[in-house]
């Protein structure tokens, strides 16, 4: 399979925008995440003077993230390869039933690892809000938008089989793990989006 990753901006989004399975929603929740990371590890970059030790862990976590991210692109676009072969398998084939359980499985763990490493973004970005120079606020509220976006979007990507095997163990744990996940980190991401927003409009804090 093509590295997604290797494409240009524009020749990645032509493929998004086409009718190839992939990359499609899994892989733009996996971009959205790493731009979040980029934009944490700018604001973190160009805030060092203010508690560098600190912040330098900072910037190895966010790039570290970045890159995990990226490489969910391409690892989403070949987990969901085996399950569109697999609902092409005529019906009365032997085996189809489970053929397309295991690729159902296999299509999850993709947007669910896309959850765990934006979660890890949301947290960084917590420990990133009282080192970051006013200057950058912008970049902060952008990444913990994004952080969010790639979150939920990751989460449609999974419950979207996850549902299809209402009776299964496994499927079940990777949908309550995204549930917690999503429970814990998405309103982190959301408070401190809307809270640089009206900072910048100059709209008092409620409370």
């Amino acid at each position: 399979m093509t590295e997604l990753t290797e494409l240009s901006l524009n020749d990645f989004a032509v493929e998004l925008a086409s009718r190839a399975p992939t990359p499609g929603g899994g892989g733009a929740a996996a971009l959205c995440g790493a731009l979040s990371a980029s934009l944490a590890a700018m604001a973190a970059r160009l805030s060092a003077g203010v508690d560098k030790p600190a912040v330098t862990a900072l910037i190895e976590r966010a790039d570290a993230l970045r890159g995990r991210l990226l490489s969910l692109i391409t690892q989403d676009a070949e987990g969901f390869a085996p399950l569109s072969v697999a609902y092409g398998i005529p019906k009365e084939t032997p085996g189809r039933r489970e053929t397309i359980h295991d690729a159902t499985l296999l299509a999850c763990r993709a947007p669910l690892e896309m959850l765990r490493c934006a979660s890890g973004t949301a947290q960084l970005l917590g420990e990133l809000r009282p080192l970051c120079k006013a200057l950058l606020l912008s970049d902060l509220g952008c990444s913990a938008l994004l952080c969010r976006a790639a979150m939920v979007c990751a989460a449609m990507n999974l419950f979207v089989n996850t549902r299809t095997l209402p009776e299964d163990t496994e499927a079940r744990a990777m949908a309550a793990e995204a549930d917690a996940l999503l429970a814990q980190w998405a309103p982190v991401c959301e408070e401190l989006g809307q809270s640089v927003l009206d900072k910048l409009r100059g709209v008092e804090p409620h409370g």
